[in-house]
């Protein structure tokens, strides 16, 4: 690929080049308006929020208002692009102020919206649009103008996908003056949690747990077998669980542990495709979870902790298998770890700064004592603050402080856009009976065999999670693709698990990989090699969900302590016969047929049952009870 080529691809998912220059006095503007939507949302998240309607139209026009400072209309310096800015700064502000100061009387006169309730509706849903465009680029708005268009003249369509059609003036009621469209669940979610909880994360970058966390791996693998790969994973999936989003996971660890993999003998594009897979896993770690956790728990209506609790398991083997095949690569390449000099003294890392770790305690112990995850973040950040006074070399002054503030609020920038972009598309979805239509054309295409759906989901998620941040993603599919799930009798918790986990891995699933693109430009490697190996790293993601559907036991539910136990063996076994059929490697280098029987062992281990768990363990043994006994000979040299 040329040069010119990739940076144009890099540029994609680099919204820091997207930006505009700022003078003094627009920064501070930036940082007085971010900080004050920072302290109002931890205000409203100690003492209430207004009505929702209020509350989320705060939440997204002050968010717009930061987009249209911080991201120009064009590249261009001209006078008339400024000019466009400000304007559209002034409508931006009008949209919260129309909602704020005539609230009743929009509330009375619902569904009799008046021309100018029209108007102001129209300009709003256009402002989300074209911020969205500003920062996440082409492809999540476009979508949300297909559907827009597809509202209003489904009634030209045959077929499944016919619907009546709506008028002009029912869909801008419909977006803007209720919670079902711009103003609907997911952006109810960005402005009751996933700022708080990327506030929160920013908090823990800027007193030093981020460092804290990077030490800690190193401490516990760097010694290991190409440790800088293992550091990768560790310190991706702890930082990844609380980022928002696997792109920024990646720029923030990957600039720390793909230098390190490359210096000890990995190549550019292993090295991007480890930390790509790793950050992605992160989405799928508790306790936070990238914050999807919460659209989740708000969807399907059930405490935020029954996700963790069912989040656990998975998540393990995700990153056992990644380990795995670190280390396996590691043992082929006969790569070292890192210089005992390198490495922290494990015991004395956690005597002098386990005390970071106590936000983390403390929401987790506000999760798990039925607190809500707004009040838990609340605490935890403020926790954050108090726990780094403990020495010097962590303190957060109020300089920091307000770094930090500022910093998640602009971190939150493209989830809090993209939640209220995919509003509009999930507002079409429901007033349309798309979501259905599309289940029902899942359904029939499959013929209602289980597998069969499971594979057109899967396929449906990632084309949906293309090109677009973990949680807009995951809203997406859970809309259009977990129906179809439902329809077979599968749980509503599981359906939406299998979509959440193929949503994420659309991040380093090739061609549009973005989690893989951001670890190519910290690398220096090919972007598509790059994919390759992060599509690889990451393969165990695409087995698990599999494991789950046909197993929920795996998530925690229909099972004894003693079943989940044995489910949970059985997945791991699979697992890591699935990485040593991708690297090539057991005890020692597998030819191509002992990397095919390790490969139909993952297979047969993804349904549990007698007949399958026990041809699957027979087979894992015998290819290790043949590298064991058996010399390395000439069949297996021409043969591996």
């Amino acid at each position: 690929m040329s040069d010119i080529k990739k940076d144009k691809r890099q540029k994609q998912i680099d919204k820091d080049s997207k930006k505009r220059d700022l003078n003094k006095y627009t920064n501070i503007l930036v940082t007085v308006i971010a900080v004050g939507l920072a302290l109002y949302h931890l205000y409203t998240s100690r003492f209430g929020t207004p009505v929702a309607l209020k509350h989320r139209a705060i939440h997204v026009g002050v968010v717009l208002i930061l987009i249209f400072i911080l991201y120009p209309f064009n590249k261009s310096k001209k006078l008339y692009v400024k000019i466009i800015d400000i304007v559209l700064v002034g409508l931006s502000f009008y949209s919260i102020y129309y909602i704020s100061s005539n609230y009743m009387e929009l509330v009375w006169r619902a569904g009799m919206p008046t021309d100018t309730d029209i108007v102001v509706a129209t300009i709003t849903l256009l402002l989300v649009i074209e911020g969205a465009r500003r920062v996440m680029g082409n492809v999540l708005p476009s979508i949300a103008v297909v559907f827009l268009i597809y509202s209003m003249y489904g009634n030209l369509l045959t077929g499944r996908l016919a619907h009546r059609g709506f008028a002009f003036r029912e869909i801008m009621e419909y977006m803007y003056l209720t919670t079902e469209g711009i103003y609907g669940i997911a952006v109810g979610v960005s402005a009751q949690y996933l700022i708080l909880f990327i506030i929160f994360g920013a908090f823990l970058l800027k007193s030093g747990v981020g460092d804290f966390f990077n030490d800690l791996a190193i401490a516990i693998a760097g010694k290991s077998k190409g440790g800088p790969a293992q550091v990768a994973v560790i310190s991706s999936g702890l930082m990844g669980s609380i980022n928002g989003a696997a792109v920024a996971n990646v720029v923030t660890t990957g600039a720390f542990t793909i230098p390190l993999m490359k210096r000890i003998g990995y190549s550019s594009e292993f090295a991007g495709g480890v930390e790509a897979a790793a950050s992605c896993g992160g989405q799928f770690l508790p306790p936070v979870m990238g914050a999807a956790a919460f659209i989740m728990a708000e969807t399907l209506g059930i405490k935020y902790i029954n996700i963790v609790y069912a989040a656990i398991i998975p998540a393990l083997l995700y990153y056992i298998a990644a380990v795995t095949m670190v280390y396996f690569r590691a043992s082929k390449k006969n790569l070292r770890g890192m210089d005992a000099d390198e490495v922290p003294n494990l015991k004395k890392l956690l005597v002098e700064k386990s005390y970071l770790f106590i936000p983390l305690i403390i929401l987790v112990y506000f999760l798990v004592n039925g607190y809500t995850p707004t009040y838990s973040a609340f605490f935890a950040i403020v926790s954050t603050i108090v726990v780094s006074w403990f020495k010097k070399e962590t303190r957060m002054t109020p300089m920091k402080i307000m770094e930090a503030l500022k910093i998640g609020v602009l971190n939150a920038l493209g989830v809090a856009i993209a939640t209220a972009v995919v509003g509009i598309i999930v507002g079409v979805s429901t007033r349309t009976g798309f979501g259905s239509k599309l289940a029902g054309a899942i359904i029939s295409w499959s013929g209602g065999n289980l597998l069969l759906t499971l594979f057109f989901t899967m396929i449906a998620c990632i084309i949906l999670g293309l090109g677009m941040p973990s949680i807009p993603a995951y809203i997406l599919t859970a809309t259009m693709a977990a129906p179809a799930l439902g329809e077979l009798g599968i749980q509503p918790m599981v359906a939406h698990f299998f979509v959440f986990y193929f949503a994420m891995m659309a991040n380093v699933t090739p061609p549009v990989a973005l989690a893989a693109f951001a670890a190519a430009g910290i690398s220096g490697g090919d972007i598509n090699k790059t994919g390759y190996q992060a599509f690889k790293m990451a393969s165990a993601g695409f087995l698990i969900p599999y494991m789950f559907v046909l197993s929920p036991a795996l998530l925690g539910l229909n099972s004894t302590p003693m079943g989940i136990i044995t489910v949970t063996l059985t997945a791991l076994v699979g697992v890591i016969a699935l990485a040593s059929a991708n690297e090539g490697w057991f005890l020692r280098k597998s030819n191509i047929l002992q990397r095919i029987f390790m490969l139909g062992s993952a297979l047969l281990l993804i349904k549990p049952g007698g007949p399958t768990d026990l041809l699957g363990f027979a087979i894992f043994a015998g290819v290790i009870a043949f590298q064991k006994f058996f010399p390395y000979n000439k069949i297996e040299e021409v043969t591996g």
